[in-house]
């Protein structure tokens, strides 16, 4: 947790609701997102009990399984789903645009992507689950089901895998997309509770977070967001249900289970909704729109995979492909973080906090001040800000600046002014070391003139900020074909051959 975090959390406890601690959105939320609250059966990982889906607040839909432990229910649920969840990913495969690509070919991208939002963190792995344990089946041969099962189980399997990819938004679990945005008055294992989460963010008239948080973790007024239920309910009023039905399996029997976990879903669906709104009002960052472009060709990537007829995603990576999935993975984190931190003045102050930024004003500027003779000579403008922040930035380092795309410096110098205590020669300042003055090269963004670009330099007077953050990253090394892996690394990979073991995987 950082400084500012744990500082918003002690005002949150103070004023009795839940503190800002973005000031924009860093989400993307679609216009009409599907919405999917799914519950499990107690005791296994991967069998559904039941699940409330839609992309309609006012007009949600049950799904159930009377018996969680018959296969053939189980596998009518998961056709059932995909009636709902295919239609609504197709329908955004029809619109595409043309890309231009800078020394390739032009590509096609489809115009939107689809969003699916999940309570919490549990419920995107169990949609992962839920993936593994459907995309191998078959429509024919042993064990057969229908023939929207395999698919729903692909597209289950690559949203899960999309949620843990830093930025993106193709599934969004609404705990952790609220709790980037606020800071509550309990701790973040806390949080994990969308009840008692929103409970603090909106509290209802008349009443404090720390009340409404307090009502939350009664599972009679706000039951348990999935996918696991609450123990009580379970033993009391699931049990006799499903008993119910495996000694008269009547449309009655089915009724009576639907009825019982309709209690149990309808409020967080409507807690669902509600985080939307919330998130909605919020202004958009700057760089999710881009990060947006990343999952729509993704999606489009997917889809193009599917239409060519390759196969199903790994049970497990390879050597090679785990190398590559983790480099993109640590690739998405470091620009995500950056990104975040560049649209955001709240995340940038993080770092001012550790030294990696400052925020000043300009003192002075020397827009035509040149470095080298001869051939040599390069324009080198010298742009000095005074800041009180401590800046723990050695000469030469590299910095940036969020309100100037493209532009770019280096720090030459960083001066304590005088009789305000700092240390000079760079390292420290600000924030009780004193105000100091640093002084920095422009090397980026000034255009090929002999003169600076109007604009590109920042004028006296004017309140500026710099990080050494950047979203510029050295490229992981080049790694071999999945047929050159050594063997070290267990060699080639075997190629996936559909069988009729596949039928026979359990659901965990």
């Amino acid at each position: 947790m950082s400084a500012l975090t744990a500082l918003a959390r002690l005002r949150a406890m103070r004023e009795g609701v839940a503190q800002r601690i973005t000031t924009v959105r860093h989400c993307h939320v679609s216009d009409r997102p599907m919405v999917f609250v799914p519950l499990k059966m107690a005791g296994e990982a991967a069998a559904p009990l039941g699940a409330m889906v839609g992309t309609d607040p006012d007009h949600p839909r049950l799904l159930v399984v009377p018996q969680p432990r018959n296969r053939d229910l189980r596998f009518a649920f998961a056709a059932e789903l995909a009636e709902v969840l295919l239609p609504y990913v197709e329908g955004f495969q029809k619109r595409t645009e043309t890309v231009e690509r800078k020394g390739g070919e032009p590509y096609e991208r489809c115009l939107e992507a689809p969003q699916l939002l999940v309570p919490n963190r549990p419920a995107a792995e169990f949609t992962g689950l839920l993936g593994r344990s459907t995309r191998f089946r078959r429509a024919d041969g042993p064990y057969p089901v229908h023939p929207s099962v395999p698919l729903l189980g692909r597209w289950l399997t690559y949203f899960a895998d999309r949620s843990r990819q830093p930025g993106s938004s193709l599934l969004l679990a609404a705990t952790e997309a609220l709790g980037t945005h606020w800071a509550t008055g309990q701790s973040a294992l806390e949080d994990a509770n969308l009840a008692a989460l929103l409970g603090w963010i909106d509290p209802p008239a008349g009443t404090t977070g720390r009340r409404a948080a307090e009502e939350a973790e009664d599972p009679l007024l706000w039951p348990p967001a999935g996918p696991a239920t609450d123990p009580g309910f379970d033993n009391e009023v699931l049990a006799p249900a499903v008993q119910a039905y495996e000694e008269a399996p009547t449309d009655r029997a089915v009724e009576r289970v639907a009825e019982a976990l309709r209690t149990q879903l309808e409020p967080t669906w409507r807690l669902m909704w509600r985080s939307v709104e919330l998130l909605r009002a919020l202004p958009e960052g700057s760089r999710v729109a881009g990060r947006w472009e990343s999952d729509r060709g993704s999606f489009t990537r997917f889809v193009e995979r599917i239409a060519e007829g390759g196969p199903p995603q790994a049970r497990r990576d390879g050597a090679v492909s785990a190398a590559a999935r983790l480099a993109g993975l640590e690739r998405a984190r470091a620009s995500y973080d950056v990104q975040r931190a560049y649209d955001d003045p709240l995340v940038m102050a993080e770092y001012r906090l550790t030294g990696e930024a400052f925020a000043g004003v300009v003192t002075a500027v020397e827009p035509e001040h040149f470095e080298g003779e001869g051939r040599s000579r390069k324009l080198r403008p010298l742009v000095t800000v005074r800041t009180d922040d401590p800046v723990r930035l050695a000469p030469g380092a590299a910095v940036g600046s969020p309100e100037r795309r493209g532009h770019g410096a280096e720090v030459v110098e960083v001066v304590a002014v005088s009789g305000a205590g700092g240390v000079p020669g760079g390292g420290t300042g600000g924030a009780g070391g004193g105000a100091v003055e640093v002084v920095l090269k422009v090397t980026k963004g000034m255009g090929r003139g002999k003169t600076p670009a109007p604009g590109a330099v920042p004028e006296p007077g004017q309140r500026v900020c710099y990080t050494s953050l950047t979203d510029d990253f050295q490229t992981s090394a080049a790694l071999p074909d999945p047929e050159e892996t050594p063997w070290t690394h267990g060699g080639p990979p075997e190629e996936y051959v559909p069988g009729d073991d596949d039928a026979q995987e359990e659901w965990e």
